[in-house]
């Protein structure tokens, strides 16, 4: 297993660094995870032995730069570093069963004993986990945006003006390159703040598109070979020295109603998912929420996630927009 960062210097701009204990080793000559990629599928080998085989070179103290301590700053575990537009940030839902509990309560019909929300977390449990070569059903699906709207370790999330919340939702991703021949090459897994707004999917379950274009941030590391088997971690809302809010949560395919191999075919079986060269993000899925237990995140609070296996813990304040809702007017050319 080989963790990664990618991080930025106001001079020497952008590198990425293998995580050895509380020290970041710069890997020559690689200024993205990205071209990484590019160049181990150009080589023909494993990325993990590629990355093995590079020279590394200055050493940075990997505290004073998760503390933000550092003229290093960290990136978003993975991005296209030329054009973020290539880069196509999506997720899907329904995958973990407190997720489409907390759907059951949002949108529950008195008349009706379950919702479409848990017929579909159901329907993953009946035939979301196919023998080896065969495919099962199809899940929930969900655009967030491209690259733009990554963040990192550390920046904010933010609820724009016309929101009416945020919420955290503590995930694991997974992260991909189409290679020049269309098949999608799956890089390794990071951990992920999908972000969502909870309040106003909550008036109606047809608002969940919306509701997901939003930022996200992922990182501070990127796993490659992670083990993905059965993951137990945290989350954390701070307001201030206060925690406000707490609990664990567990991932991985022994806790989800899919496998990943389903979840990625299901993505990628588009040809529109498979342009040579693009980037892919995808969310596996959340399974605790502060909205859940009625908790409303105010401007400043930190949401924090820790997963035992994918790295240092990632934190991003919530800043909400002070602007006021402005009408969008388009002209005619």
């Amino acid at each position: 297993m080989i963790r990664l960062v990618q991080v930025i210097h106001p001079r020497s701009g952008r590198r990425v660094a293998v995580v050895h204990d509380n020290e970041l080793r710069l890997l020559e000559g690689a200024d993205s995870i990205y071209r990484l990629a590019e160049d181990a599928l150009a080589s023909r080998r494993p990325l993990a032995r590629f990355i093995r085989g590079l020279p590394a070179g200055e050493t940075l103290n990997y505290d004073a730069v998760h503390a933000g301590k550092s003229a290093w700053r960290l990136m978003p575990s993975f991005d296209h570093p030329d054009a973020p537009a290539r880069c196509l940030v999506t997720g899907t839902g329904l995958t973990h069963k407190k997720s489409a509990e907390n759907r059951q309560a949002m949108h529950a019909n008195p008349n009706a004993p379950v919702s479409d929300s848990m017929k579909m977390y159901q329907w993953g449990v009946d035939g979301g986990r196919p023998k080896r070569g065969q495919i099962g059903v199809s899940p929930e699906w969900f655009y967030k945006g491209c690259g733009t709207i990554l963040r990192a370790h550390g920046e904010p999330l933010d609820v724009p003006p016309f929101g009416l919340d945020g919420g955290d939702e503590a995930e694991v991703a997974g992260v991909y390159l189409v290679d020049p021949a269309g098949a999608p090459r799956r890089i390794g897994l990071t951990l992920a703040n999908e972000f969502s707004d909870h309040e106003f999917e909550e008036k109606n379950y047809l608002y969940l598109a919306h509701s997901k274009l939003r930022t996200c941030s992922i990182g501070p590391e990127l796993i490659v070979d992670a083990d993905f088997g059965d993951a137990r971690g945290t989350v954390t809302i701070r307001r201030g020295r206060k925690t406000i809010w707490s609990k664990p949560f567990a991932t991985g395919e022994k806790n989800m109603s899919h496998t990943v191999a389903n979840l990625e075919h299901h993505h990628f079986k588009y040809p529109a998912h498979c342009r040579p060269g693009d980037a892919h993000i995808y969310f596996f899925g959340a399974d605790a929420f502060s909205f859940g237990d009625r908790v409303r995140l105010e401007d400043g609070d930190v949401m924090e996630i820790e997963l035992a296996g994918f790295g240092r813990a990632l934190r991003n304040p919530i800043r909400y927009s002070r602007a006021k809702g402005t009408l969008v007017k388009v002209r005619p050319v």
